[in-house]
């Protein structure tokens, strides 16, 4: 609470901020350049658009060796469930399964598809495997040079996709010498450790001999983390609300149905409560014998059916089996050469290439037995358990039926591979000495593969396998399975290649800005271009999924291609002395979607040098991705013990109904997706009382209509009333299967504030300050599921998407003198309301919070010069180390057992260590 209160009085005082990028002398020359959000070049001054730039000399500072971890950085980024550690789920909410091993951004957690990641200004094609957004682990971190974040909607500039904002990785262009770098960072409690090696060279001054030639390398690597090296990973903690709600354990429980040793039900002696699962492990008291298994919580899982499944059963806390951190390899490459033709014109080429392995890891496959499938446990087998001397009417004649998590095929492990390359060839530079002129071509395409390692097996061989009693389901992991067991089970599994996807992004785009004419107030300038763009995306199964259980895959994607037109016009009108407007107005025609035009006003205003009012309105337009639109039918499985809120209202104790085994579902493409369209705006003031300080404040406001989300079942059984025609019914009305997927949701309505505070200044005795703070205060982000569904607010509380906090801020304060620095960093998530245990159908224990509580953690680095062309950081991240903020959450659509990955860093305290030297 303390450092709670630390942190918004530090902020509100104004001298706590990102650091190290006000080290420019005030009195240093104005240039043009051109600032992300505008076409036209001019002086970098506060402009009508909120910027935020990031320097490599921070993220240095600060421990970061990749661009995922970059994003907790820019405090307007999504808290969203699109890191790599959260994308490693089955069951998330907006998984596409073909997604894992990629990273993405998500400004305003409007989703990756509406925020647009660029290159030296520049697209990348999107992750191969899923097409959805540009995967972050391709940004080569070696060369760049400083990070700018549009926090506005750009969709009049850039294209119709950046409707969220902008983040624009700008690369060194011009280096001359040799660089080598390391960064490490190591984790005190074990595990999780990260680390790159960088090497950064090139030869020719553009002014003195006319051209440049640099390359850049980078090699990082990010290990495993396990939830078992970390305590707070632990999903039962019954008192706190949090108990798994499974019983899929590594010793079977057995299950009722006709035909099967159980029964259809079962009484015990004195008991006429008619029961539906047993466990001898349960009945004999000694669940937790077992690691990671323990008595079902009936008292926390309290709706009418819960006790007639699981009173007698064990539970499984598979959410502390998770990966908390994928282990995961990088390496990116630049390559780049610039000639200077004469002082106003120069023409250049850039590669830049990425590869990414990572190592998705799940928990094994759960298997859920029946006389249909063949892979019931035998009567008369080497491992039968008896259980009628606890259940009297067992009948040990006939086969058992049972729930288990198949531990001797392994932890479903996938291996993800992703090759990226983009090509640009251009020219920039000035006619008749005040036209700015830029040309490019590129080319972009990215390839991924899913290997499957180990976990997977063919179905019908495997429930063979099981079917003819050899392997023990009622065994231990500690007592492991026979040589013969394992023997047959290995035999059924799949090994190898299992689906490959493909992008690819062709484009031309030109344009030409400067002066028109002069106006009373200054000089109109303009800027008009075109951008031809040609995106591609195919995918497909090297293998036919079907036949591998539980296999992750989506269905075949033939490839398809589509075209995009655009041309786009901006002004920059000075109306009068210190009154500027910038108008921009774009028209994209996309093939077989079709056509839209979005306008752009934007203004800034200084009625006196210290204070600067500006604002911004705008429309945008996102089209649906390939995936959306087209990706194949797939038929998946839902977790055990589903309701089904209609049938268990008139059948309360019919298992059918409340406790549903094995409910199948639909997901895929929609092709007939609207696309969304949005308007949205900002209005703010920048006051700057003195050379040293600034301080600024923008409120925002977004509207999106048909906004384009992933409709889990969940999400479709939950809202019944609305979506009745997606829930197929047999004839006795038990739910056949549903129907999910993609769809155009009522729409979205966001509002909040971003706050930037920047200040330096002197100290005695020769010392230097300089200090920063960002951050974002979410007002209201108010979600309508289902087309005519009333807005439900999401601020503040839990949400399987992104968690909508109320503040993020991340902040630094330096201090330094001669060859010496110190910076404090800040980093603060405010607190939301927990999930409520059940899904809110009963009490919560006496013990449970309501409030998931803040999150702050400090970092302190220390810098050092005084060693001839090299420059060293060492800092400790996570200073106090300040555990992940308790949740009762469990897994299921969001990973995390007792923790969340979208709020908290699960490494806790670690060492970052930071060397460049330059030959």
């Amino acid at each position: 609470m303390k450092l709670k209160k630390l942190v918004h009085l530090m902020a509100l005082i104004g001298v706590v901020g990102p650091a190290a990028a006000q080290n420019a002398q005030p009195d240093a020359p104005m240039q043009r350049v051109e600032i992300t959000g505008s076409s036209i070049r001019r002086l970098a001054t506060e402009g009508a658009l909120p910027v935020q730039t990031i320097t490599l000399d921070q993220m240095d500072k600060q421990g970061v060796t990749n661009a995922e971890e970059m994003l907790r950085l820019i405090s307007s980024n999504g808290t969203g469930a699109d890191n790599m550690t959260s994308g490693n789920n089955v069951f998330g909410a907006d998984a596409d399964r073909v997604s894992g091993g990629g990273s993405f951004a998500s400004m305003r957690g409007l989703g990756p598809t509406a925020t647009l990641v660029l290159i030296n200004g520049q697209r990348i094609s999107g992750y191969g495997m899923s097409a959805k957004a540009v995967d972050l682990n391709t940004i080569p971190l070696a060369a760049i040079a400083r990070v700018e974040v549009l926090k506005d909607g750009a969709s009049a500039i850039y294209g119709t996709d950046a409707v969220g904002g902008v983040i624009n990785f700008i690369l060194k262009t011009d280096f001359e010498g040799i660089q080598a770098g390391f960064t490490g960072n190591w984790t005190q409690h074990g595990g999780g450790d990260t680390r790159r090696l960088q090497l950064l060279a090139g030869k020719g001054n553009l002014d003195r001999d006319g051209f440049n030639v640099m390359a850049a390398i980078s090699h990082s690597q990010n290990q495993e983390l396990d939830s078992r090296q970390r305590s707070f990973a632990n999903g039962y903690q019954p008192a706190r609300g949090l108990s798994p709600d499974t019983t899929g354990t590594p010793v079977a429980n057995q299950l009722t149905g006709a035909g099967s040793a159980l029964g259809v039900n079962f009484t015990r002696p004195g008991d006429p409560n008619k029961y539906l699962q047993a466990g001898l492990l349960s009945l004999q008291g000694k669940c937790d014998s077992v690691p990671g298994m323990m008595q079902y919580n009936t008292a926390l899982w309290k709706d009418v059916t819960s006790p007639l499944r699981s009173t007698y059963s064990c539970a499984y806390d598979y959410g502390a089996d998770y990966v908390m951190q994928l282990p995961v390899e990088r390496t990116n490459g630049v390559a780049r050469a610039t000639y200077q033709i004469n002082p106003d014109n120069q023409v250049y080429a850039e590669v830049i290439g990425a590869n990414t392995r990572s190592l998705s890891i799940l928990t094994p496959v759960q298997v859920s037995a029946t006389l249909a499938a063949g892979n019931a446990y035998p009567a008369g087998g080497p491992y039968y358990q008896n259980l009628q001397p606890y259940i009297p009417s067992f009948d040990p004649t006939k086969p058992i039926l049972y729930k288990w998590r198949a531990w001797p095929l392994g932890n479903r492990t996938q291996q993800n591979v992703a090759n990226t390359v983009r090509v640009s060839l251009g020219a920039v530079g000035t006619i008749a000495g005040k036209y700015d002129y830029k040309i490019n071509y590129g080319h972009s395409e990215s390839h991924a593969t899913t290997d499957l390692l180990d976990g997977y097996a063919y179905t019908t061989p495997f429930y063979k396998v099981l079917g003819s009693g050899i392997v023990n389901p009622f065994a231990a992991p500690s007592q492991g399975q026979s040589d013969a067991a394992m023997a047959a089970l290995n035999a059924t599994k799949f090994y190898g290649e299992f689906q490959h996807g493909k992008t690819t992004l062709d484009q031309i785009n030109a344009s030409i800005s400067g002066p028109i004419w002069t106006l009373p107030a200054g000089d109109l300038q303009g800027a008009i271009g075109t951008d031809l763009r040609q995106e591609g995306y195919g995918f497909a199964q090297n293998v036919d999924a079907t036949q591998i259980l539980l296999a992750p895959g989506n269905a075949n994607f033939p490839t398809a291609h589509r075209s995009i037109t655009a041309l786009y016009a901006e002004l920059v009108v000075p109306v009068i002395k210190n009154l500027e407007l910038q108008l921009a107005l774009r028209t994209d025609k996309y093939q077989t979607i079709g056509s839209t035009t979005n306008p752009k006003i934007a203004f800034s205003y200084r009625p006196v040098n210290w204070l600067m009012l500006r604002g911004s309105a705008n429309k945008g337009f996102l089209a649906p991705s390939f995936n959306q639109l087209y990706s194949g039918r797939l038929d998946q499985e839902l977790p055990n013990g589903v309701t089904d809120p209609v049938g268990c209202a008139s059948h309360p104790n019919d298992p059918r109904f409340c406790a549903i085994e094995r409910l199948s579902y639909f997901t895929g493409g929609n092709p007939n997706l609207r696309p969304e369209t949005s308007k949205q705006g900002t209005l703010g003031f920048v006051i700057e009382p003195t050379a040293n300080f600034s301080a600024s404040v923008d409120y925002w406001a977004i509207n999106t209509k048909d906004h384009i989300l992933n409709r889990t079942p969940q999400v479709v059984l939950a809202n019944s009333a609305f979506l009745a025609e997606d829930i197929i019914r047999n004839t006795d009305d038990t739910i056949d299967y549903v129907n999910a997927g993609w769809i155009n949701a009522g729409g979205i309505k966001t509002r909040g504030a971003d706050l930037g505070l920047r200040g330096r200044g002197n100290l005695p005795g020769g010392f230097k300050w300089n200090a920063m703070l960002d951050g974002t205060w979410t007002q209201s982000y108010k979600v309508s599921e289902i087309p005519g569904m009333a807005y439900t607010e999401e601020v503040g509380s839990f949400y399987t998407r992104d968690i909508y906090l109320r503040w993020k801020t991340n902040a630094t304060f330096a201090v330094s003198k001669g060859d010496w620095s110190v910076m404090v960093n800040n980093l603060f998530r405010s607190g939301y309301n927990d999930e409520l245990p059940d899904g809110g159908k009963s009490a919560p224990p006496p013990g449970f919070n309501p409030r998931v509580a803040s999150y702050t953690t400090w970092g302190l680095t220390a810098s050092y010069t005084g060693i001839k062309n090299t420059s060293i950081d060492v800092g400790i991240q996570n200073l106090f180390d300040r555990q992940p903020s308790f949740t009762a959450h469990n897994v299921d659509e969001v990973v995390g057992a007792g923790w969340d990955p979208r709020v908290a860093d699960p490494r806790l305290r670690s060492l970052n260590f930071d060397i460049k030297y330059k030959f």
